[in-house]
């Protein structure tokens, strides 16, 4: 199942003022300490922001993250035109974010925003499940806004700021896309159960982050993990490809550090939206629990005790 908490690396602000990012040993920028340094100023810059009373932290990129974000804006090009679906490439023209630079969030705010309504917000890094998704539900995008360490550039064992807007900003352009991303924020407020929440979550997870759908008979990505992942998209096709299946959708167990062995395909836009998109719009309680139950009936996962 899907632990959000994993996604991120945790934060720390110390008495002193100075705030410290813990990274995993195995991160790329554990040992580098100007990288260190740098991660926690940007994390500390929005634990400083009072979103009620200030427009989001504008963060000064050095000239080497804007060449982070332009060598995988470079590389993901011909990647997208290859294996995204049209949906989501059309969306991408519409948005037309910048390549030679990082975007800050309030720039990704003035492209999106007329076109779907949506606004990009900052974070430090983790953000509790139900804050995120009453963010989406109001849509509001909630991002980090540091980079990945610039000695792999096309990898990143967290979410950094090109997935949160190479991925979801260019899908969010979508009205379709935006429509469904909305409905599973909005699924969070009926919801009193963490089952039922994980439920969603995990819904969530197998659509808008790592969907695919199929395109003159070719599976293609629209999912934002894999748009964002220079090695995912080249993988994804190879991997086990379900139709989409609500109840093993929110219960498959799946490891978020390692490429994903199955994905669920909607057949078109109109299947996505009939499928997940109804889901996200009608689930509650009682509906999560009785396609849990399913999925013990189907012996997808142990039985409740």
């Amino acid at each position: 199942m899907f632990t959000e908490g994993q996604l991120y690396s945790p934060v720390t602000e110390h008495e002193d003022g100075t705030v410290e990012v813990h990274l995993a040993d195995t991160h790329p920028g554990r040992t580098d300490e100007e990288y260190l340094r740098r991660r926690g100023e940007i994390a500390g810059a929005a634990l400083a922001w009072d979103r009620d009373a200030e427009s989001v932290p504008t963060i000064a990129y050095a000239e080497a993250e804007h060449e982070v974000w332009r060598t995988v804006s470079r590389e993901l090009a011909p990647l997208h035109e290859r294996y995204a679906h049209r949906e989501f490439l059309d969306a991408k023209a519409r948005l037309d974010l910048p390549t030679d630079h990082v975007p800050q969030l309030a720039e990704v705010s003035e492209r999106l925003h007329p076109l779907t309504g949506w606004r990009y917000v900052c974070a430090p890094g983790l953000v509790p499940l139900r804050d995120f998704y009453a963010d989406l539900g109001r849509r509001t995008f909630t991002s980090t806004q540091y980079l990945r360490h610039g000695s792999q550039p096309l990898y990143t064992p967290e979410p950094d700021i090109i997935h949160e807007v190479i991925g979801h900003a260019n899908q969010l352009a979508s009205p379709r896309f935006a429509a469904i991303t909305e409905a599973a924020g909005q699924a969070s407020s009926r919801l009193e159960t963490e089952e039922a929440m994980q439920f969603v979550a995990d819904v969530f997870w197998f659509s808008v982050e790592f969907g695919v759908m199929e395109e003159e008979g070719l599976p293609k990505a629209y999912g934002a993990g894999i748009l964002s992942s220079f090695g995912e998209i080249q993988e994804f096709g190879d991997m086990e490809i379900r139709d989409l299946d609500l109840i093993d959708m929110g219960t498959l167990a799946y490891d978020i550090t390692d490429y994903q062995p199955v994905l669920f395909a909607a057949r078109s836009m109109d299947h996505l939206e009939d499928v997940v998109g109804d889901f996200f719009e009608t689930v509650d309680d009682e509906k999560a629990a009785a396609l849990r139950l399913a999925a013990e009936q189907r012996g997808l996962v142990p039985a409740a005790t």
